[in-house]
């Protein structure tokens, strides 16, 4: 028989860099803010002695029985990598077959089995959609851990769940986040190894972040803006490009050096502009300086060797419209963001988001600054993500004009 849990409707959303890339990584710092396109997951109780993940994105739809699971309790409450390694050989992962639906279910086994490896088992079925592209530098990994650690979490009891009877939405207590955080970062760990711990953390609090030498600062209180994301589907490796930006420093360092202190120097400005539109109206002069910030960014992570032509058309082809953009994430390809100000005409918005996808390019209108993981009820949600997520155990969806992986 298995254990009374809770079933758990969660999101938590994506991440994009306003400013800092790579400056980051050499001491300087870096501003993340949450992306207002989530992952959705779904958490159901059953009583048919399985386990289940159904991931649609990704042609994932597993089950397992309790029985095999329970023989492999042990879990301990920091990484247990001998945990980790059990479940790789469970999943028959010992020649290091660890793509994205093999990383996305060990981590999803991990949590699970670590949060219930005390009692009994529970018999639950979990479904996980997502609006984020993967390998775009978005925050797709973490949003999944992100909504992974809440529903379990939330299921088993550890923290209580927020929602009452008469919410839409609702948020959880800073020591709950806390906690939701820090079993995220343990999912970004199994999936990336050694994470900065960013990307989990802006899924936790949401709003914008401040990293700096390793510490992460999150900011109560940030302007919702809204923006154009552009993913341009140029596949790129944020490893490569770290050592490219570090072979130019060692190599021209009078010319570097300089460069990552003005990157520093817009990241600090912006932070206080945007600190600024939280105290005091905003203005067309706030915007101004945003757009300003964002053109001398992407010139100087186009010095620092990160650009890549199909950036450099994103944006030209919204500066076309009075538009401005610029990378984010590690560059040499992924995603631009591009600045929309209140006043925006739709009918520009929408003229340009066709000639970007013109380019062959996704977009999408979206905003910045939003909240961070959140727990819904079904009336929050919108009813195609609805849909997907009770469509339970169809192993791909087709005709959904987010279908995109995690």
């Amino acid at each position: 028989m298995s254990p009374s849990v809770r079933d758990c409707l969660v999101s938590a959303p994506g991440k994009a860099i306003l400013h800092g890339e790579h400056a980051v990584v050499h001491g300087k710092v870096a501003l993340a803010v949450s992306l207002n396109r989530r992952t959705y997951l779904h958490l159901k109780a059953t009583s048919d002695g399985t386990v289940c993940i159904n991931l649609p994105n990704i042609d994932t739809f597993l089950c397992w029985n309790l029985s095999e699971l329970k023989q492999l309790l042990e879990a301990g409450q920091r990484l247990d990598f001998d945990l980790l390694k059990r479940l790789r050989d469970f999943m028959g992962l010992t020649n290091g077959n660890l793509d994205t639906s093999n990383m996305a279910t060990l981590t999803f086994l991990y949590i699970y089995m670590s949060l219930f490896g005390s009692g009994e088992l529970p018999s639950l079925k979990v479904s996980v959609w997502s609006e984020l592209p993967t390998g775009a530098g978005l925050g797709s990994s973490a949003a999944y851990s992100v909504c992974l650690a809440a529903a379990l979490l939330c299921a088993s009891g550890a923290i209580p769940a927020p929602l009452k009877e008469w919410d839409h939405t609702c948020r959880w207590h800073q020591e709950d986040l806390e906690l939701i955080n820090s079993w995220a970062f343990q999912g970004e760990m199994i999936i990336h190894g050694n994470p900065s711990g960013v990307d989990n953390t802006v899924g936790t609090w949401g709003g914008m972040l401040r990293f700096l030498a390793g510490k992460i600062i999150p900011l109560s209180r940030v302007p919702l803006i809204r923006i154009l994301l552009t993913n341009t589907k140029v596949p790129r490796s944020t490893k490569v490009l770290v050592a490219r930006v570090k072979d130019r420093i060692n190599k021209f360092p009078p010319i570097m050096i300089p460069v990552l202190d003005t990157v520093d120097a817009v990241s600090s400005t912006c932070e206080k502009v945007l600190t600024e539109m939280t105290r005091e109206p905003i203005t067309g002069e706030h915007y101004n300086t945003l757009e300003e910030l964002i053109d001398i960014n992407q010139h100087l992570l186009n010095v620092m060797g990160v650009g890549h032509p199909a950036l450099d058309m994103v944006c030209r082809v919204t500066l076309a419209k009075g538009l401005h953009s610029k990378l984010t994430g590690a560059g040499g390809g992924g995603c631009g963001i591009t600045l929309l100000r209140p006043e925006t005409d739709s009918a520009i918005i929408q003229s340009t988001m066709q000639d970007l996808k013109d380019c062959g390019f996704d977009c999408w209108e979206t905003s910045i600054g939003g909240p961070g993981v959140q727990q819904h009820s079904p009336f929050s949600i919108k009813e195609e993500i609805l849909e997907i997520l009770n469509r339970y155990g169809v192993p791909r969806v087709t005709e959904q004009e987010d279908g995109l992986t995690l």
